[in-house]
């Protein structure tokens, strides 16, 4: 196969262009996978040890995030990279990218690899150039770190097979949440061509999940499952359709993670959204609040939202706006509550809870001792009572609850001067107030 390099481009000129082109994409982080190093190689793969520096907008900068090629056969509305535009084009060779990423890694710079991409010729095509970066990687160079790679819809599924025993993650960005967006704003991509190797990839993991059980030494299928990723504002779908597609995801394909990306308009085009108030940074914000609420508290997508009551609050967290309009549910006995309940409360997290539940097998719990555990009570304290009595005098009024809740600013993982998109270089000054990133509703 004859492979395309752009041969007159420095490598550091096509890593300046691709990294620019790769920094709308949020499905990026650490998947929680382990592999130990064998002694054979180098690098390794911790639980949690991959996305722990974060840019001003809250995205995962420790992976090498690029595009084996900003070239593109296709003309997304919504995309920089789409054909009609003039932009700066450049393309990787395999064996750039596994230079890249051995390099970075050995001076500290990064722990792994997300490479995504353009599509050159054609999906199987570029999809035979990412898998033959991958393997050089892998054998060659025997790089033993994460690496997260993208699958092309409508490639060949050998080699997206093949690949699977090579990365630790996939993913496959689903675009839009409906297929009327995606047939509006990105002609060239259908659904179906979409989730059959989402529905593929889904399959080999099971499939692999059985072999191991048999065979221990028998080789992991992207180990740490598959993800995708959704524009939020670029359509006029609701959030119920959006959270409502997201559970979909999750029961019906096994996904890892959902990401949600607030729509910014890169492109003159009549069929976008001018967004006078910018990115929909904060509608992304509350979906991903839903989204942890569905994966770890126990909420369904209905419970949050429905057809009558279709958007979120947008002075109220999803967790605190589900409460205040269940009051009947509460006040809560915190030494009683079972613990799904407890997870329902405002103020209250999954770890919260579960000290709760096993703290009060040897004692009685006061406030006093709920504050010691981590749960917030400025949040809490409107919902729950210790031995039948609430912390303080509180009326059980929707509209007296909601005025203290919102009295409270609430911590936004963007600053409130706006939001810039330009992406962290891998030499930036890495420091960033953690009280702003993404964490679990609680």
């Amino acid at each position: 196969m004859e492979y395309i390099s752009t041969d007159t481009m420095s490598l550091m000129d096509k890593l300046g262009i691709l990294t620019d082109s790769a920094k709308y994409d949020v499905a990026c982080t650490s998947s929680g996978v382990e592999r130990h190093n064998d002694g054979k190689g180098i690098g390794n793969t911790l639980k949690g040890g991959i996305c722990h520096s974060f840019s001003s907008d809250g995205r995962c900068i420790s992976l090498l995030k690029i595009l084996f090629t900003n070239e593109c056969i296709y003309d997304c509305r919504y995309c920089i990279n789409r054909r009609s535009n003039d932009v700066p084009r450049a393309t990787f060779t395999p064996e750039e990218v596994c230079e890249l990423t051995i390099g970075l890694y050995r001076r500290n710079y990064i722990e792994g690899l997300f490479l995504s991409s353009g599509i050159v010729y054609s999906p199987t095509y570029t999809m035979e150039l990412i898998y033959r970066a991958v393997f050089l990687l892998r054998t060659k160079y025997r790089f033993q770190g994460y690496v997260h790679v993208k699958a092309i819809p409508g490639a060949d599924p050998d080699i997206i097979g093949k690949l699977g025993f090579l990365a630790d993650r996939m993913s496959i960005n689903l675009e839009f949440p409906t297929a009327e967006g995606l047939k509006k704003l990105a002609p060239n991509k259908h659904r179906k061509n979409i989730l059959t190797p989402m529905r593929m990839i889904q399959n080999g993991i099971r499939q692999n999940k059985d072999e191991l059980v048999v065979y221990r030494n028998a080789p992991h299928f992207v180990a740490g499952g598959q993800s995708t990723q959704m524009m939020i504002g670029a359509t006029p779908e609701s959030d119920y359709q959006i959270i409502q597609v997201a559970e979909s995801l999750y029961r019906k394909f096994e996904l890892k993670r959902v990401f949600y990306s607030a729509f910014v308009n890169v492109n003159e085009d009549r069929e976008l959204p001018a967004l006078p108030g910018g990115p929909p940074l904060l509608r992304e914000h509350r979906l991903y609040q839903a989204d942890f609420l569905m994966r770890f508290y126990g909420f369904e997508a209905g419970e949050l939202l429905d057809e009558k009551r279709p958007n979120f609050n947008v002075f109220l967290d999803p967790k605190a706006d589900w409460a205040v309009r269940h009051l009947e549910l509460f006040p809560v006995e915190i030494n009683r509550a079972d613990y799904q309940l407890l997870l329902r409360i405002p103020g209250i997290g999954v770890k919260s809870a579960q000290r709760i539940v096993k703290a009060r097998r040897t004692a009685f719990l006061s406030f006093e001792d709920l504050k010691k555990i981590g749960v917030v009570l400025k949040r809490a304290l409107y919902f729950i009572t210790c031995g039948g009595k609430m912390m303080y005098r509180t009326k059980i009024e929707e509209d007296y609850i909601v005025r203290n809740l919102t009295a409270v600013k609430e911590k936004l993982p963007f600053d409130a001067d706006g939001m810039t998109y330009r992406q962290m270089s891998l030499f930036d000054d890495s420091r960033f107030d953690e009280a702003l990133i993404i964490k679990e509703t609680g």
